[in-house]
């Protein structure tokens, strides 16, 4: 089972964990179980709270490579952003529970979310340059989240970022000590989630992510035709994806 989902005892709270046996890796089927267990969440008028964390120490390591190859990539990636969408629409608030590495499509779906509760080991990056693409729904969602200029930095450089540079960023509601972020996390529910109403909160929560999704919905569509009918067309996309895949340095003809 690619996604594990579990609910406190009055169901005012459901959390998700990502399984993949190497690094939770966000594979097209992972996408669909998450998309259909967003479809009946919706359902409950008494949700206040959904939570998204990896099994084992990281949250993920991004997108299934082989899954982004030419041939695939087209079938792909519009259910990943679909599901980017259906989390922005989800009428509870959400969050990332973030241990270890959090990177390219696992950090899209963090971002994606309310909010992000991080320990002090985990990392964020964007990967995908070093394959020779770039990643769309991150294009929309990191500039309005920490601005453009370390967003730009992010997604031009693939560098890492720490939780405390993501927290001096705002990216993140609080950094927690490893091995203790579950903890921190019931604490900060029970303080401000946990007596307000439910039908209060999922209003809050539309009104709180309208200029992003608003944001998002406009440009999405526009970067995700940027990838899949121009990147995806030069031979360096395909060169990046082939040298992951057959463990060795590309050979760029930055074309």
């Amino acid at each position: 089972m690619s996604v594990q989902i579990a609910f406190d005892r009055d169901r005012t709270r459901a959390a998700f964990r990502l399984f993949h046996p190497k690094g939770n890796i966000i594979t097209e089927e992972m996408i669909a179980a998450l998309g259909q267990a967003l479809e009946t969440l919706a359902q409950n008028p008494h949700l206040k709270l959904v939570t998204f964390e990896g099994a084992g120490a990281d949250f993920s390591f991004g997108a299934s490579i082989p899954e982004h190859a030419p041939g695939e990539i087209g079938r792909v990636l519009p259910q990943a952003h679909a599901l980017i969408h259906a989390l922005m629409d989800l009428p509870a608030v959400t969050a990332a529970v973030v241990r270890g590495r959090c990177l390219g499509g696992g950090f899209e779906i963090a971002l994606a979310c309310d909010f992000i509760f991080a320990e002090r080991s985990a990392v964020f990056g964007l990967p995908e340059i070093a394959l020779g693409v770039f990643p769309p729904a991150a294009s929309a969602l990191l500039p309005p989240r920490i601005g453009t200029a370390r967003a730009t930095s992010a997604i031009l450089t693939g560098k890492t970022i720490s939780s405390a540079d993501a927290w001096q960023s705002g990216l993140l509601e609080f950094v927690a000590d490893d091995g203790t972020v579950d903890a921190a996390v019931d604490r900060w529910f029970d303080a401000y989630l946990r007596k307000k109403s439910a039908a209060a909160l999922r209003h809050a929560a539309a009104a709180a992510r309208l200029s992003l999704r608003q944001h998002v919905t406009a440009i999405l569509p526009e970067l995700e035709g940027l990838y899949l009918n121009d990147l995806m067309r030069t031979e360096d996309a395909a060169e990046g994806i082939a040298a992951f895949l057959g463990k060795r340095e590309p050979r760029w003809i930055d074309r």
